[in-house]
């Protein structure tokens, strides 16, 4: 963690939309943004515009935000990164002359933010506070995810570091054409590869270590009063720690299980290069940016027909619902959710607006062959183990 302190085992693992809009915002689909709740911390992924506003309207924690994650440096997912920033890190617009602030003097040493993201997001974000004159009143460090043509030094800006931001800003290469474990504690991980769009972007895949085993009490408590044991025993079976009883039995704790895994996706034509790391998910989260609904949507054209929509919607670096059911499947993920609506599917209680987002939805599960969720703003959603 970028504060050095200990992460707790999870528990609740959580997805928040702050914003499930294409390009635009509606009156109805903010502008690209997702938080993920683990135990009390709050990550980010994506930071589109008016995010923040998003979060207040939310029962996400705007104080509990460690990681920001961007997916590529289109506006829709980056035009509200400053502005939060400002209001995490205690921004502001400088003093008077002749009035010392305190905002130049920050504690770099560590970080209070971390942010991850394609070339670019450093120099974004250095030239956004430096030409607002905006003075931070807490460290953030930026580490980007390098592609190999890439340079390899290069923060494609001439400022240099500002008081606030850390200088151990990795530039992180790939191996194998992925950036694994680009953050790694005792409790979760974070490794990522590039997908296709029409600019670098990338998905990332959060990794639970293993966690304790179901235990099943019946198989324990016998031996335990057998042998006048505290019961306090089952702890540390539950553990999956050996106990030694006072004759000399040894009851085993039950094998730790794989921890839960959960891929979020940018925008995406193909998202194949993630494949490998996306396999077996608990959830995956993908967009779905257009669809052709004749005789459901009143917009679709007398002459469109599914291949036409699909190649328009490739054309511009996104994906229909069909393209992300195939890929759920593809990765044997346990749970679909579409995002990244174009603002011709309003996320409202209409009917109209349910008949619409259903139909996308059955659309994806004809090729996935479970039942899929689309995403609607402030919807959150808990991520649960499953058998596999």
């Amino acid at each position: 963690m970028s504060g050095g302190v200990e992460r707790a085992p999870l528990g609740s693992l959580n997805v928040t939309f702050l914003g499930t809009a294409s390009a635009q915002p509606s009156s109805t689909r903010n502008h690209s943004a997702l938080s993920l709740r683990l135990g009390g911390d709050v990550w980010l992924f994506d930071c589109g515009e008016a995010t923040q506003h998003q979060l207040q309207k939310s029962t996400v924690k705007m104080g509990k935000i460690e990681k920001i994650f961007i997916t590529h440096t289109h506006g829709d997912h980056i035009f509200g990164l400053i502005p939060l920033m400002a209001s995490l890190l205690n921004g502001s617009g400088g003093t008077t002359d002749g009035s010392e602030d305190p905002r130049l003097h920050v504690d770099t040493k560590t970080a209070t933010l971390e942010i991850y993201g394609p070339l670019g997001t450093r120099a974004y974000v250095r030239n956004g506070l430096a030409y607002t004159h905006t003075n931070l009143g807490a460290s953030y460090v930026v580490h980007e995810l390098r592609l190999d043509s890439d340079p390899q030094g290069d923060d494609f800006t001439a400022i240099s570091h500002l008081p606030a931001e850390c200088t151990f800003g990795r530039n992180i290469q790939q191996v194998n054409g992925c950036w694994t474990d680009i953050y790694k504690d005792s409790i979760v991980s974070v490794s990522a590869a590039p997908i296709l769009h029409s600019v670098p972007c990338v998905g990332f895949v959060i990794t639970e270590a293993p966690v304790p085993g179901k235990i099943d009490p019946s198989k324990y408590v016998p031996a335990l009063k057998r042998t006048k044991t505290p019961m306090s025993a089952m702890r540390q079976l539950q553990q999956g720690e050996d106990v030694v009883l006072a004759d000399g039995t040894i009851l085993h704790g039950p094998p730790r299980r794989d921890g839960r895994k959960v891929v979020i996706l940018g925008d995406t034509y193909d998202p194949s290069p993630i494949a490998g790391l996306a396999e077996d998910a608990d959830l995956l989260i993908h967009e779905a940016t257009n669809a052709h609904l004749p005789g459901i949507d009143a917009n679709t054209k007398d002459t469109d027909t599914y291949k036409v929509v699909e190649a328009r919607t490739k054309s511009r670096g996104h994906s229909t619902p069909q393209m992300a059911g195939a890929f759920a499947k593809r990765i044997r993920t346990g749970r679909l959710i579409l995002n990244h609506f174009s603002a011709r599917y309003p996320g409202d209680d209409s009917e109209n607006s349910k008949a619409i987002m259903n139909a996308i939805g059955g659309l994806a599960a004809a090729q996935y062959g479970q039942d899929v969720v689309c995403a609607t703003d402030l919807m959150s959603v808990e991520i649960s183990f499953r058998d596999k």
